[in-house]
């Protein structure tokens, strides 16, 4: 029996449909590229050694890490995209580490080059960062490029606890994400919130109540969903290896997810539903699937339950 899922349909906002729809059904695809950013919890402006789940180099491709400029990086994704995937246009990504923290006029220089390479097929700029590298110039320059691309600020939150972020390592608190919020309140960019769920310590009831922080936040259009991995090189996957602690099993974090996507406001665009490291680099969990195979399981799984994304959200709003 055919299912809404068969017809591309999911229980949730997704972004590729999200994208279908507004780019009247062309193919567009994310072109990542690195701008040899580093980040404040790294060079000691916050803190050395980074957050403890983090191991850069697995949240970036491998073509990027290896393609010193800019557009090296540019050309070969856009080619790479059109080849495997058949895209047709293209949004530059600038993700591997923090994104904005350079000098306002340097990120010019750099985002104007990455979108100048080819200026008829790219629409949009999306920029990775910390809440706690921005100030009002960087927003200021970010929202000078909306008259012509569309732009997405993506932000890491990561933890709506403090006690959480400060045993993480993060060099960040919430208050800050907050504050960088009311900076954005009324802003052109399209916000993107970045969430992390299985950290041993916080509860389900903990970890469902990210819903609600997120929800109250209009200018969020965007959320990132990521179940907690432990990658090689990072102070997480050290102390995982000396004394493993629980992580979520597939269907653990797929019934976390049914109970979490009901609580999220209906309008907001769920970019992804889990993250997870090239093979090489994950320590655990190993769900023993590759990519394509977790989403569409998750994605049975949550039809399956019945899940409606906001189904729950009037009810539960004041959380």
């Amino acid at each position: 029996m055919a299912t809404l899922l068969d017809s591309g349909i999911k229980p949730y906002n997704h972004y590729g449909a999200y994208l279908k729809e507004k780019y009247d059904g062309q193919r567009v695809f994310k072109v990542i590229v690195d701008g040899n950013f580093t980040c404040p919890n790294r060079d000691g402006s916050k803190g050395y050694g980074g957050c403890t789940y983090c191991n850069v180099d697995s949240f970036t491709p491998d073509t990027a890490r290896k393609i010193p400029s800019m557009q090296e990086q540019v050309e070969n994704g856009i080619a790479r995209a059109r080849n495997s995937y058949g895209a047709e246009k293209f949004i530059i990504y600038f993700q591997p580490n923090t994104n904005t923290y350079a000098p306002t006029h340097l990120l010019k220089m750099m985002y104007d080059e990455a979108l100048s390479i080819d200026p008829e097929n790219i629409l949009g700029l999306s920029v990775g960062t910390r809440p706690d590298c921005l100030d009002s110039e960087k927003i200021a320059l970010l929202e000078s490029y909306t008259d012509r691309f569309d732009v997405d600020l993506e932000m890491g939150m990561e933890s709506i606890y403090n006690d959480t972020l400060e045993r993480i390592n993060r060099g960040c608190s919430h208050d800050e994400f907050l504050s960088t919020m009311d900076m954005l309140q009324n802003t052109k960019l399209d916000i993107c919130v970045h969430t992390i769920f299985g950290f041993p310590w916080e509860t389900e009831e903990m970890m469902l109540r990210y819903a609600h922080e997120i929800n109250r936040h209009p200018q969020i259009k965007f959320v990132k969903l990521h179940h907690l991995h432990i990658v090689e090189g990072s102070i997480m996957g050290a102390k995982y290896k000396r004394e493993p602690f629980k992580l979520f099993s597939i269907e653990e974090y797929t019934d976390f997810l049914a109970k979490f996507i009901p609580l999220l406001r209906p309008d907001i665009i769920i970019q992804r539903i889990f993250g997870i490291a090239d093979k090489e680099l994950l320590i655990a969990p190993n769900w023993g699937y590759p990519k394509s195979k977790i989403q569409t399981h998750i994605d049975k799984g949550l039809e399956s339950r019945g899940v409606k994304q906001g189904s729950r959200y009037i009810e539960t709003c004041e959380f």
